[in-house]
């Protein structure tokens, strides 16, 4: 058996700046039909800086829906049509001052796949220069420096709990161990 879902119909319940949110009916596998709701999102790129003390770059900022601050690797959002890396490049160097001499793709995250549509592309970006921030008016951060394995430690006790973050840290710090960076 397939386990494809077939839209049949479909319509918006919102339309915001950052996501939309749509209610989709589809056929399922057994024929039998569902509702699915999709949040609409344009996608983002998450960056783990690495220095060449061996450190990571992290930003702390606020985070509205959970009414904390985070401590997450460099991210953004894309514009609809933009190219990750360029997106990349243009939010490390906003949020942390820093420009890379060399991008790696690690792959992409799929951050909550059974709602929504977002995907996030992950880099490793080395061979860094240090320049100003330049956040966008509505963002306040502070950029803090994390050796590579600080950072696995604070996964692995929950320090850390952005999944991005998180996935990325545990990629560079695989990678590295094998000798592939």
């Amino acid at each position: 058996m397939k386990f494809e879902e077939i839209k049949l119909d479909g319509e918006y319940i919102y339309k915001g700046r950052i996501i939309n949110l749509r209610k989709d009916t589809v056929r399922l596998p057994n024929g039998k039909t569902a509702d699915r709701e999709v949040i609409e999102h344009p996608g983002g790129v998450c960056l783990a800086p690495l220095t060449e003390n061996g450190e990571l770059i992290f930003v702390s900022q606020f985070r509205y829906p959970f009414k904390e601050e985070l401590l997450e690797l460099p991210a953004g959002k894309l514009t609809i049509g933009e190219d990750p890396l360029e997106c990349g490049i243009r939010e490390l160097k906003e949020e942390t001052g820093t420009q890379a001499e060399n991008y790696v793709f690690l792959g992409k995250l799929y951050p909550s796949p059974g709602c929504y549509d977002e995907i996030i592309y992950l880099y490793l970006a080395q061979g860094l220069t240090y320049g100003e921030q330049q956040p966008d008016e509505d963002e306040f951060l502070e950029v803090i420096k994390i050796p590579l394995e600080t950072a696995v430690e604070m996964v692995l006790a929950n320090a850390l709990t952005d999944a991005k973050t998180q996935t990325l840290i545990l990629k560079t710090y695989l990678l590295k161990q094998k000798g592939l960076i």
